[in-house]
Formats: C-alpha cells, sequence, structure tokens
C-alpha cells in the first residue's frame, strides 16, 4: 500500500499517533547506574519492547517502528554488537508465535545483508509468519540509517526508470524501506537525547518530535501515555496557519 507524503497532502490528525517510531536510548546508562554490565540493560530493554508494543495495540496505534541497531552501531565494542545480535535472535524465537497470536505483523528493515545467514532466515520467516496480521505492524530497523534509506531508494528508483533524469517524490518514496507504512505522527526519543541520529530521515518530516530524560528500560506504558498526551496537545498545521486550522475542523 502506498502512502502520500505529508508535504503532498495534509493527513488525517487525531488525538492517538496512527504511526508510532522510537529510539530505544539509554539501555547501557541504565545499566551503569545499578552497577551491572551494559549488556544487562540491553537484555531490560527487550522486556519493555513487549509492553510498548501491547501497549500501542491497546491504545489504537496502527504502527509502531523501533530503532534497533544503528548502521553506526557497528563502531560499538564488539563483544556488546555480539550480544545485541544473540538478543535479537532470542526475541524472535520467543515473541514471533505471541505476536502472530495477537494479529501483529512483523517487519525488520535495513541492510540485513550484513547479517548472519541464520538470522537472515529467522527475520524471513517470521515476516512470511505474520505478513497477513492487521492490529498493529511493528517493524524493527536493523543496521538502518536514514541516508542508507534514500540512497538505496535512489538507486532503486533510477534503475526502474532508465534514462529518465526527473522524478518525483512520489516516485521515490515506492522505494523506501517503510514504503508500507504512513510517515510517522509520533516520534519518541528515550535516554536525555535530543537528536533523530539518521532515523528515518525522509519520513519525519512534519512528524511531532517527543525527547524524555527516560532510560529505554524504565519507558513503559504509563510513559507512552504522556507521550501521547503531549502529541494530542500538538497543533499540526502542515504550513498552514492556525486559523486555517480552526477552519478546516471546523468544516470537518
Amino acid at each position: 500500500m502506498q502512502h502520500t507524503s505529508s508535504t503532498q497532502t495534509i493527513p488525517t490528525d487525531s488525538g492517538i499517533p496512527r504511526h508510532v517510531a522510537i529510539i530505544m536510548d539509554g539501555n547501557g546508562r541504565w545499566a551503569t547506574n545499578r552497577f551491572l554490565p551494559r549488556v544487562a540493560g540491553h537484555a531490560k530493554g527487550v522486556e519493555m519492547v513487549r509492553e510498548v508494543v501491547e501497549a500501542c495495540a491497546l491504545r489504537g496505534v496502527e504502527y509502531l517502528t523501533l530503532f534497533a541497531f544503528s548502521s553506526e552501531n557497528w563502531r560499538r565494542p564488539a563483544d556488546e554488537v555480539s550480544v545485541l545480535m544473540r538478543l535479537f535472535m532470542t526475541a524472535l524465537e520467543r515473541e514471533v508465535a505471541k505476536m502472530h497470536a495477537n494479529g501483529i505483523r512483523l517487519k525488520v528493515v535495513g541492510d540485513l545483508a550484513r547479517f548472519d545467514a541464520r538470522l537472515q532466515q529467522m527475520i524471513a520467516s517470521a515476516e512470511r509468519r505474520t505478513a497477513n496480521n492487521t492490529t498493529l505492524t511493528v517493524t524493527i530497523c536493523a543496521n538502518y540509517g536514514g541516508r542508507w534509506d534514500i540512497m538505496q531508494a535512489i538507486q532503486k528508483m533510477t534503475l526502474a526508470h532508465p534514462g529518465e533524469t526527473s522524478f518525483t517524490e512520489d516516485q521515490l518514496e515506492r522505494h523506501l524501506a517503510m514504503a508500507y507504512a504512513p510517515e510517522p505522527d509520533l516520534f519518541i526519543r528515550t535516554g536525555g537525547e535530543e537528536r533523530i541520529s539518521n532515523f528515518l530521515l525522509w519520513q519525519l518530516a512534519y512528524t511531532e518530535l517527543y525527547f524524555t530524560d527516560t532510560f529505554w528500560p524504565d519507558f513503559n506504558a504509563s510513559e507512552l501515555d504522556q507521550a501521547i498526551a503531549s502529541f494530542g496537545n500538538r497543533e499540526r498545521r502542515f504550513g498552514r496557519t492556525s486559523a486555517q486550522l480552526v477552519e478546516s475542523k471546523k468544516a470537518s
């Protein structure tokens, strides 16, 4: 399904975000503050993913996108990267059946070629198993970068239109890794940092940004509700004036 860009048309707005995107930051610092190894924070963070997925489904969110491993995270210590890969595989083994039983579709996007062959097979199997589920689409961004996404989309677009030199946004967007999803309505970053760190660079053009000092392992359903409440108080104009926004609400 192709979704229209917020720069081309005005999306339908409501108090509940249709698509929530999250940078799950602060696992290592959460562990360090408790005199635990960093990997303990990552393990606890996996548990919190389960709670937030369930909370989004109950609140009517249709798409949840989680930045699990960026293309820059390979720069981390090798032992930490190894643990993250094992946690990813363990989560797939334990959670996919539950997700499928609850009508949740799983997608994994990014440059997956760098991953171990078994992990790639597990990802493909999980995506096939949950492909027809409609309650909530959970996307895991793994070895993903916003610049990588735009570049790979440009490459696919030019291959699909040989000889052409002029393109539209729509032509490029259909080749983005998440062309199946609408643009995020709400972006959340935990852990106190206030930047988007090469995440969904194209798609966040009109997304409402929410930053919290809460580390990801402490980001529960109540914290999610605070973010959604903040979203509900935003005036989403999409280039219009406040007066125009008032008139459009009257008309509807």
